[in-house]
């Protein structure tokens, strides 16, 4: 086989390589978002919605445990036992689900008691226990890392736009600054509850599968 063969196929297989890496993150962006295909993580997008500050922190968080669990799960995945996986799993996430907590804790304080409740429970977040089994188990640490990013933040921005959306109509306010005037904007109070979540929730997810076509068939 000449030179020129092998530099050729050498370059189609990075490439492939790049394309392929590219979708671990794109991907769960739209086409294959976990919340609005995959249907994970609702509960956590409709109870911390309600303002933005306490979404972002819930979307940074939860980015942190994703990505430091696959790494970690996929550096030991040829270590673990079958049989005792899910309990190293879940080892490894309440254990950086704790270390998140704290950290909180020592810097964001007034958020971390508000939240406190949905931070413990990524410990059971099925997106951060589906990416283990469904990827991290099977895949090299640094595409298991792109994969938990790219999950991450396809969570994050559903769970960012319905807090955007409750919280503009529901207190007419943005990170806590009035945006909407008081004197001609009445605050909704509609929006401040799980119901107006619900529905916002279901439309973003009917408009991206109708857009992308997709059927349960």
């Amino acid at each position: 086989m000449s030179t020129e063969v092998i530099e050729k196929t050498v370059k189609e297989k990075e490439a492939l390589l790049s394309k392929k890496r590219k979708a671990l993150v794109t991907n769960p962006l739209d086409s294959d978002n976990p919340v609005t295909i995959q249907i994970l993580g609702i509960c956590s997008a409709l109870a911390v919605t309600i303002a933005m500050k306490g979404t972002l922190i819930m979307a940074f968080g939860l980015l942190f445990v994703v990505v430091m669990s696959n790494i970690v799960i996929s550096a030991m995945r040829n270590t673990i036992p079958n049989r005792i996986r899910i309990i190293v799993q879940l080892v490894v996430v309440a254990t950086l689900v704790a270390a998140l907590d704290q950290v909180l804790r020592a810097y964001v304080y007034e958020q971390s008691k508000s939240l406190s409740v949905f931070v413990g429970l990524i410990i059971t977040n099925c997106i951060v226990m589906g990416r283990l089994e469904a990827y991290a188990m099977g895949n090299r640490p640094w595409d298991s890392a792109l994969d938990g990013l790219g999950n991450s933040l396809g969570y994050a921005w559903i769970i960012i736009v319905i807090a955007f959306i409750r919280e503009l109509f529901g207190a007419g306010k943005i990170f806590g600054f009035q945006v909407l005037a008081k004197d001609w904007y009445v605050a909704n109070g509609f929006f401040a509850t799980p119901a107006a979540a619900c529905i916002i929730l279901g439309l973003i997810i009917w408009g991206l599968r109708a857009r992308n076509g997709y059927s349960e068939d």
